[in-house]
């Protein structure tokens, strides 16, 4: 037997080509600098090859490509999360746009007041992430811990953290945010229960992380807000947007109501959708509109065009404008989805080559339940190369042999997906964008920013996989 038949054929050369494509891209991302997404299809291309599939399996051939692994593999997750992503950004550009992170922090530290000032930045973050991206999330509120930092006279990382954690959380366990709209699609869970167990680990979690975890560690930590600060601190449209002492701005400004119905409009809607389709009579009408407009596109759709029409077009925005803001957001959105899509071209190669089922069946051995086991490798994966999307694109790629064939309810799938999504967090530091978008938009040192930002995301982490782990035991 020559050594290439064996690496194909074989229990181990399997398993150890499998290695070899990770190790290919940890080394491509790390030591090269290489785009995620370009390095998760070399590493696809290369598995492929190595493990003996036919040239046209993999890219098809002149006459007919749409049933190559590329294009499935693409084409397959994109075709799921495209429009999600899409829209979901649309949602939260007209938000910020608008001012209703602002007018969102406002009520809240009216509400609590100066003394509960972090619960009320941890709550905006967590009420304010669910529609828009974790860095967008970042700029638009540092301006307001600035002035909320400067006012009490107490550390930036004790109205930081609370913040982070909440933009943290919903990023990493709710829709329409990548990495869960990801996991999501990979292992064939309904989003509507995704929502729901998110919110089910992900609050608790906050809870643990971005109140107890961050109070705490914002006494340790005495930072005030950074001299090179100040001068955005005291611009007019963020002074303004924390004391409201502008009666001109306010009355520009949409009503708290209304920020909070195009917020939690879309996720009503998937939740309808979903636990109607299971309680209604199956042939009423009422199923049929519950289907209809709880369709993740289409309550994503309905809520970008109430936004629009409402926080937009009847608050003096113009056409032109809407088409430049919707251009400038959704620029970002293009980079993501071509990691996505190699990731799922890099998941579809798995699965073709007969790796999945080896992973499957030699974690299996291992013994450790597949949720415990989907957390670790998000985890590894996560620590190995820092970025999140592509640690929970891979990590459910491999996972999603494990539950193809194992009838796992849809509760269960979601806590699955979730344990990945936490895993895909923990201990953000150096080859993680986000450590530095954090150190620098927070002024924060490295040393203070592993202490505080690090400590946090795995407090994050852990929290959110107990409690998965917790549910999936009497789910």
């Amino acid at each position: 037997m020559t050594f290439v038949h064996w690496l194909q054929h074989s229990t181990v050369g399997l398993l150890l080509l499998a290695l070899i494509g990770i190790a290919m891209l940890l080394f491509l991302i790390i030591r090269l600098k290489t785009e995620p997404f370009i390095a998760l299809l070399v590493a696809g291309l290369v598995v492929a090859l190595a493990a003996g599939l036919p040239v046209s399996q993999i890219v098809g051939t002149a006459q007919k490509s749409s049933t190559s692994l590329l294009e499935t593999g693409f084409g397959g997750i994109l075709g799921h999360i495209a429009l999600i992503i899409g829209l979901g950004t649309l949602i939260g550009a007209v938000l910020e746009w608008s001012g209703g992170a602002e007018v969102l922090t406002g009520q809240l530290l009216r509400i609590f007041g100066e003394d509960r000032a972090p619960l009320a930045m941890g709550l905006s973050g967590l009420i304010f992430g669910i529609p828009v991206f974790f860095d967008v999330g970042i700029f638009v509120f540092a301006p307001l811990v600035y002035v909320v930092t400067k006012r009490t006279g107490k550390s930036i990382v004790l109205f930081a953290m609370p913040l982070l954690a909440g933009l943290s959380i919903v990023h990493a366990f709710l829709p329409p945010h990548p990495g869960p709209v990801v996991a999501a699609g990979l292992l064939h869970v309904s989003l509507g229960w995704l929502i729901l167990i998110g919110l089910l680990c992900g609050i608790p979690a906050w809870l643990v992380g971005g109140l107890a975890y961050s109070l705490w560690i914002g006494k340790k930590i005495n930072l005030p807000v950074p001299a090179e600060m100040l001068a955005v601190e005291d611009a007019p449209s963020s002074s303004s947007a924390a004391s409201s002492s502008s009666s001109s701005d306010e009355d520009r400004k949409p009503h708290i109501g209304l920020v909070a119905f195009i917020i939690g409009l879309p996720l009503l809607l998937i939740l309808f959708g979903t636990f109607g389709s299971l309680f209604l009579p199956k042939k009423s009408p009422i199923n049929g509109v519950a289907t209809f407009i709880g369709t993740p596109g289409v309550a994503l759709a309905i809520a970008a065009l109430l936004g629009f029409w409402l926080l937009g077009f009847r608050r003096g925005m113009t056409k032109e404008k809407a088409a430049e803001l919707s251009a400038k957001a959704l620029r970002p959105v293009g980079m993501i989805l071509l990691v996505v899509g190699a990731g799922g071209f890099f998941g579809a190669v798995l699965s073709a080559t007969g790796i999945g089922k080896v992973l499957a069946s030699s974690m299996s051995a291992a013994g450790l339940p597949i949720i415990v086991l989907a957390y670790l490798i998000s985890c590894a994966l996560r620590l190995a190369q820092g970025s999140a999307t592509v640690a929970i694109t891979l990590t459910a790629g491999i996972v999603a042999p494990l539950v193809a064939d194992a009838h796992y309810s849809q509760p269960h799938l979601a806590l699955i997906a979730i344990a990945i999504s936490a895993g895909s967090i923990i201990a953000s530091h150096v080859n993680d964008g986000g450590f530095w978008m954090v150190s620098r938009a927070f002024g924060i040192p490295v040393r203070e920013t592993l202490a505080s930002w690090t400590a946090l995301e795995t407090v994050l982490s852990v929290s959110g996989f107990v409690m998965a782990g917790a549910l999936s035991l009497i789910i």
